[in-house]
């Protein structure tokens, strides 16, 4: 049998006459979708994807290393954490990208700091808007309502956009503007006609947008039911497979795991396996989700996080700020595999920490340009060379 993805991509081979072969093409880009996901807290990378072919691994972390045979198979020199199980049956059927070493120039190991120059993709700049924000501005610069939706309690700085108006959730099924009780009567009001100046009417039309967004999520997710299980802690996935399953417009999305919850300072092992786990089942339970719906080609997920950890153990056991990380790409238009140099665990900096070699703007610049066909380059500035990472 031919896979869907091989099929597409045999027809997308077929040479088309001028100029309707790039309205083809362009079509089923502007269909796609980028789902960003944020492992807050600093994950530890060489505990994810462990490099069990390196002895200097072993040597750094005596207590922390895992042993080979505790690994799940990945290849001869690498292996996911007993915990990754949902990442390695992505890697088994060629959906997952890891992409090794990914940071940049002078490292901030602050979790305020380096979260900021993840979310605006732009280090040391003082940017006050954020990479997807941008990117949703010269995607769609007429800003169409409901083109970028961040499920959580507050909104990130990776979504702040000059032209469009994120929609920011939580509970979808309790999805709605805030206020006392004596308040909900007039703030659901709102006036007919044209208001008496530009700021008014702004206000007005967020407040519309707001509240008709606010419903057809709701209704999303009262009709969305699937079979696929999603783990004990789903990572706010579910709620993006609802909304794409309904159709809703938005073409990105950001979730988060939240609290800080992968900062493993002590006692790293267990905690770290089970986190790992959360967010494991996840990603793979959403790109499985998709697909049962005929949806996966349309959409990629990428994670990420702030930083990685240090190469060697601390003495409770744990792991403390570092710099290098790796990223992931996972969906069914993937070509998974390995990108990337992966960091070299004996050429360590000034502070005794991996020395990145990706710029993980590079990263971004594949989901921007290669995926949802922007130009990267006005996004994030020039020198960030897109990954060849989809089939």
């Amino acid at each position: 049998m031919v896979s869907r993805r091989r099929l597409v991509g045999a027809l997308a081979a077929v040479p088309f006459a001028g100029r309707a072969a790039g309205a083809v093409r362009d079509a089923a880009r502007d269909d796609r979708i980028l789902v960003v996901v944020e492992l807050s807290g600093g994950n530890d990378g060489l505990n994810t994807v462990v490099p069990h072919g390196d002895d200097a691994y072993y040597r750094a972390r005596p207590g922390l290393g895992i042993r080979r045979d505790a690994l799940l198979p990945l290849d001869d020199h690498f292996g996911f954490n007993p915990g990754a199980v949902g990442l390695q049956r992505l890697w088994q059927r060629g959906e997952l990208a890891i992409v090794h070493g990914c940071g940049y120039d002078d490292p901030s190991y602050s979790h305020f700091t380096s979260m900021n120059f993840w979310h605006t993709g732009a280090p040391n700049s003082g940017r006050r808007d954020g990479w997807l924000g941008r990117l949703a501005d010269q995607l769609a610069p007429a800003a169409p309502p409901n083109f970028i939706v961040n499920i959580g309690a507050a909104q990130s700085l990776a979504v702040r956009s000059n032209r469009h108006v994120p929609v920011v959730f939580d509970d979808p099924q309790r999805f709605g503007r805030r206020a006392l009780a004596s308040q909900r009567d007039a703030l659901e009001t709102i006036p007919d006609g044209a208001a008496a100046n530009a700021s008014a009417q702004f206000l007005r039309d967020v407040a519309r947008g707001g509240r008709a967004a606010a419903a057809e999520i709701r209704a999303a997710w009262r009709d969305y039911k699937t079979p696929v299980d999603y783990g004990l802690a789903p990572l706010d996935l579910p709620k993006v497979a609802a909304c794409i399953a309904s159709g809703f417009p938005a073409r990105v999305y950001y979730v988060s795991f939240r609290n800080n919850a992968f900062d493993t300072h002590v006692q790293q092992a267990a905690l770290h396996r089970r986190l790992l786990s959360y967010a494991a089942d996840a990603i793979h339970a959403f790109v499985r989700d998709l697909d049962r719906q005929g949806l996966g080609e349309r959409v990629t997920l990428l994670a990420f996080s702030e930083f990685g950890r240090r190469v060697g153990e601390n003495a409770n056991r744990g792991t403390d700020h570092g710099s290098a990380n790796l990223m992931l790409v996972a969906g069914s238009a993937v070509r998974g595999g390995h990108y990337g140099r992966p960091p070299d665990l004996e050429d360590l900096d000034g502070t005794d920490n991996l020395r990145h070699t990706t710029d993980f703007r590079r990263v971004y610049a594949t989901a921007a340009g290669p995926w949802l066909g922007a130009t990267p380059g006005a996004i994030l500035g020039t020198g960030f060379e897109p990954l060849d990472l989809f089939a």
